[in-house]
């Protein structure tokens, strides 16, 4: 499903923070292709010049460097703006563990400034980017909104916190608000590199390369992998959404199926073999488990379904395909 096919109506003045990154940069495409105008904040910590290169010559297009953590760049950004889609924040578990207090200050301060910003320029509404890490040692299957446990890094602390927020600002202040805890977004612009790159977009890598990917555990543990059109699709669903039950909560993105970490590579192996049959024959290297990682991940997308219309449209092996596709064509 197109973002088209949602009918956003033109002329909106979006703000995507983030949005030199890969979900954020995503969106940014989508909303401009629908004839949107697209302010775009990223300081460039992990955000990619490269992915925002195509849109600099749109003229609905602006950027401003800028870091969230600062209060005044957060109300420039702001000012005029219809709606919010807040994507900044520094992900990864393991990065958050090494440096608790550099994720806290981006993704809680920098959270928390974009709200008052936000509000202060009675913006119609923002929607944010949560995370399935807030559901933490909670072992029901599939996640339901409503039931989380507790949470197992400090990256996950503060997305949990971020739905705090969120909640008050809604409540006292009156600005509208809705979370998307995303599920191990994987496609295009996923960057492959660096310590805390991705699963997906960091195997494909070493398997292109002919090398042998490190699976940290046995294997067993899973993931709803959810593919990037279908987390832009929701985020379109989040800004059009009109019942007032749809609003001031919080929604699961994902497929709503789960695969398992040796499932994934064998995926991988399979697509990538078409372009390259050696890859087909590549070891896997077994290391130990990550601290903080939750073992399973399953999400129930019903509430999602429900209140917003939300209908993924690309499940773990269409997506796969598209994204190693672009990788092959992009980065070999």
């Amino acid at each position: 499903m197109s973002i088209k096919d949602l009918e956003l109506s033109l002329n909106h003045k979006i703000l995507v923070t983030g949005g030199a990154g890969f979900i954020g940069s995503n969106l940014c495409e989508a909303l401009l292709d629908n004839g949107n105008r697209v302010v775009c904040l990223d300081n460039f910590a992990t955000g990619k010049r490269e992915n925002i290169l195509p849109f600099t010559s749109n003229p609905n297009f602006s950027l401003i460097e800028g870091d969230i953590r600062d209060l005044s760049t957060c109300h420039k950004a702001c000012a005029d703006v219809d709606f919010i889609l807040h994507q900044a924040a520094l992900g990864s578990v393991p990065r958050s563990i090494n440096d608790p207090i550099t994720s806290n200050d981006v993704n809680v301060s920098g959270f928390l400034n974009m709200l008052v910003a936000a509000r202060d320029a009675k913006v119609k509404r923002f929607v944010y980017a949560a995370s399935s890490s807030t559901y933490g040692d909670s072992k029901s299957m599939p996640k339901v909104e409503d039931v989380i446990g507790k949470p197992l890094s400090p990256y996950a602390i503060t997305k949990y916190v971020n739905e705090l927020y969120a909640n008050i600002f809604s409540s006292t202040y009156g600005l509208e608000t809705i979370g998307l805890r995303y599920f191990n977004v994987f496609g295009q612009r996923q960057d492959p590199n660096g310590a805390y790159a991705a699963v997906i977009p960091k195997f494909t890598m070493q398997l292109m390369a002919h090398e042998s990917p490190v699976i940290n555990g046995d294997g067993s543990f899973s993931r709803d992998f959810t593919y990037i059109d279908n987390v832009v699709q929701m985020n379109i669903r989040a800004l059009l959404a009109k019942d007032k039950e749809a609003i001031n909560t919080v929604y699961n993105v994902a497929f709503g199926e789960r695969t398992d970490l040796n499932e994934l590579v064998s995926l991988l192996k399979t697509y990538l073999s078409e372009f390259d049959p050696q890859i087909a024959n590549i070891d896997i290297t077994y290391g130990p488990e990550r601290k903080g990682d939750v073992p399973h991940s399953l999400a129930s997308i019903e509430k999602a379904e429900k209140l917003l219309g939300y209908a993924p449209q690309f499940d773990i092996k269409t997506g796969l395909k598209n994204a190693v596709n672009w990788y092959w064509n992009n980065l070999k």
